[in-house]
């Protein structure tokens, strides 16, 4: 039986133990400057937003558990925010981002200060600017390892490459979406598709030298941390003569699944290993659309080249890849359908079995008048036939003083109009507008039916939740059957995910549980989809005591 003193020593011992672990956690200060640079891509220079003159934004390196301090200053002539999206923000939705969501924007001039804490998460997410189209230019990895002296549950890659997908358009992308705005239309497609912010060797106006390379050694194994962070389009991704194993995607572990191609939605992160397994040569990397809707969009390939080290030089040999069809929807469908949680006991997956609160949201478009519209009507996104309009007081502000008249608790549950949903759709094409938010209690398990529209056109949607990771349990073509369609869910072993893509003409259900107090947007990742309101609003109630409460505001929170 231990002494008294022998048990002081152990306390002692645990004490300094425990203080060693927790010292593994540090605070870790970034600086971004938000500055105008000009740009050149596809024989054509123009000025853009960027984060420190950089295309993309540098990367935010942390390790689960540590406090990221981002002193954000706005040195242009446009309102700005940074979303950290993916990030949990426990507590801190004051730092989430979005403009008049959680905050008002930071002003020319100005500064704000985010500061939040990467709890219970690693792998890759990615930071964005969360106001109007700027997240077009201003955007850039957050690569969370594990903390210090964990493992991944995977071999340990020889090195790790970022790979950030996007879009590039010759024209001022804000000039581009404020003129379909007022015209009431659809805005004008992207130029190319990107792979670290080239258009790479094979796309008009390059050289063989264009682009973005990675250099690999025969036999070693390498991660590639891949983020979509196109504004419209989902995207393939291909590496010639190689195979895929994806190990992470959103910050979370996946069984690891063996493939040739990827499919990433705007918002989504994908970590996959890659063995250079093949002979001496460069190997091409394509990033091509996936769009199974007859609705335009940019065709072109982003490329990039794989070098293997003892290539003897840039005019060696070049293995292509042929991408695959635009409207390769089995492809998709079963790259999507192929993805699981690792569900292991270091990180279990946590499905809600039972549902409290259960919400049926159709998504698509509508039609409402516009009088100085060219056609005298304005395309408009929707969730059950209401249009979001944005609020210019933010609504966490809003919620946490009690303002009256900024928002109401009436979104509805439902569809207000039952009708075949993935047909052609009611008669009647207007939407309501109004700013309703759903307001849910602390720690309610909560299902989500995400169905599809045929209004003028279905189409897929990646829809993004902030501030929590939802389990992706259930998927399928055409309406939602409340009786049959549950008997198809997975409760096990899910994957999960911060956005996802519901399929054109079908329905995806997404549970999580409402364990952070704040205000969360819900939005379409597609930026015209959320330009024209194809977005909403949870309202979480704080719950018991410090620790299930929201923090505070910040005294450095900018005011509109």
């Amino acid at each position: 039986m231990a002494t008294p003193r022998r048990l002081s020593e152990l306390l002692m011992v645990s004490c300094f133990l425990l203080q060693a672990i927790s010292a593994h956690a540090i605070t870790r200060h970034y600086k971004f400057n938000v500055v105008m640079r000009n740009m050149t891509r596809l024989c054509s220079t123009k000025p853009i937003l960027t984060v420190n003159g950089k295309f993309p934004g540098p990367a935010l390196y942390t390790r689960e558990g540590d406090n990221v301090l981002v002193k954000v200053v706005n040195h242009v002539p446009h309102n700005i925010t940074i979303h950290w999206h993916g990030v949990r923000q426990i507590r801190t939705g004051w730092y989430d981002g979005p403009a008049y969501i959680t905050q008002c924007p930071i002003q020319p001039g100005s500064s704000f200060l985010y500061n939040f804490t990467v709890t219970g998460q690693r792998g890759t997410l990615f930071w964005h600017a969360h106001i109007n189209w700027l997240r077009a230019t201003v955007h850039g990895a957050i690569v969370i390892l594990p903390k210090l002296g964990v493992p991944y549950p995977f071999p340990a890659p020889h090195k790790e490459a970022v790979v950030v997908l996007g879009e590039w358009w010759k024209a001022d992308t804000e000039t581009v979406i404020n003129q379909a705005m007022q015209l009431g239309v659809g805005p004008n497609i992207s130029d190319s598709h990107t792979i670290n912010g080239h258009p790479g060797p094979m796309s008009d106006c390059a050289s063989s030298q264009d682009g973005f390379k990675i250099n690999v050694e025969n036999g070693k194994t390498y991660m590639l941390r891949i983020i979509n962070a196109a504004l419209n389009d989902d995207l393939f991704f291909k590496l010639a003569g190689h195979k895929l194993t994806v190990v992470e995607v959103d910050a979370v572990y996946t069984k690891p699944y063996k493939t040739d191609i990827l499919l990433i939605t705007p918002g989504q992160t994908t970590n996959v290993l890659v063995t250079a397994d093949q002979s001496a040569g460069r190997y091409l990397l394509s990033v091509s659309p996936f769009m199974d809707a007859p609705l335009q969009v940019d065709n072109k390939t982003g490329t990039a080249i794989l070098n293997y080290a003892n290539t003897i030089s840039a005019t060696a040999r070049l293995t292509f890849v042929k991408p695959p069809p635009q409207n390769a929807t089995p492809i998709a469908s079963k790259f999507v359908e192929s993805l699981r949680s690792l569900n292991s006991k270091e990180y279990p997956a946590n499905v809600p079995q039972t549902v409290e609160h259960s919400l049926f949201l159709t998504i698509g478009v509508g039609v409402n008048p516009c009088p100085n519209c060219i056609n005298g009507t304005r395309v408009v996104g929707a969730i059950n036939n209401l249009t979001f309009v944005m609020p210019s007081t933010p609504i966490l502000q809003a919620n946490y003083y009690n303002i009256p008249g900024v928002f109401t608790e009436d979104f509805p549950a439902t569809p207000p109009h039952k009708f075949n949903y993935t047909g052609s759709g009611p008669k009647n094409l207007q939407t309501m507008n109004g700013t309703r938010v759903y307001r849910l209690p602390y720690n309610g398990s909560v299902q989500v039916l995400l169905q599809d529209t045929g209004i003028l056109s279905t189409e897929s949607h990646p829809i993004h939740l902030h501030g929590f990771n939802f389990f992706v349990v259930g998927r399928g073509v055409g309406n939602y059957n409340p009786k049959t369609s549950p008997l198809t869910f997975n409760l096990i072993d899910p994957v999960e995910r911060n956005t996802i893509g519901v399929p054109t003409g079908g329905w995806t259900a997404i549970r999580f549980r409402a364990d952070n107090p704040g205000v969360w947007f819900m939005h379409c990742h597609f930026e015209v989809h959320t330009s024209w309101g194809l977005k909403m609003v949870f309202v979480v109630d704080n719950g018991k005591g410090p620790s299930e409460t929201l923090i505070p505001p910040p005294k450095d929170l900018p005011q509109c």
